[in-house]
């Protein structure tokens, strides 16, 4: 016996010589498929929200027009009406004002100092109230919501006149 020592057995391994190029293609092909399904799954997406927009707002105006009929339908008796015209309007006026504050329309409070951020001054006069008091109110002002939809048009006091 012979103290040789033993030869690693090699086994041979194929490489598989990857072509740089061709690997940066493929995953070149595969971000630009991945990107343009995205780009389409959001336009799909825009295209959706603005179609549920447009049905939610015509919901809406579905739903206060027919809230809003029955004002006509009492404007037109009114009309017909040979009597005191002034009771019909006035039943008109509560319906409407019944309709708008089912809505959520509220009427701005105008009483005591002047708010800037709901009322809108249009005239300052000499008076007996203290200053910045509203003295008299030209149109009312109305909230939605949050939000103020007219502010109400006052008049509002300057104090006594000296």
């Amino acid at each position: 016996m012979t103290d040789a020592p033993l030869e690693p057995i090699e086994e041979e391994q194929e490489e598989t010589v990857v072509d740089p190029l061709a690997e940066a293609e493929r995953q070149r092909d595969e971000y630009l498929d991945a990107l343009q399904r995205l780009k389409a799954e959001f336009d799909n997406y825009r295209k959706r929200v603005a179609r549920d927009q447009q049905e939610l707002a015509a919901r809406a105006h579905e739903r206060l027009v027919a809230d809003l009929l029955p004002v006509l339908d009492d404007l037109e008796r009114a009309l017909a009406h040979e009597g005191d015209i002034e009771e019909g309007v006035r039943l008109v006026h509560r319906a409407l004002s019944a309709a708008l504050a089912k809505e959520g329309l509220v009427e701005i409070a105008t009483d005591g100092k002047f708010d800037p951020h709901t009322q809108e001054a249009l005239l300052s006069q000499p008076s007996d109230a203290e200053e910045g008091a509203v003295i008299q109110v030209l149109q009312k002002g109305y909230t939605l919501g949050d939000r103020v939809l007219r502010p109400a048009r006052v008049v509002i006091s300057a104090g006594e006149s000296a």
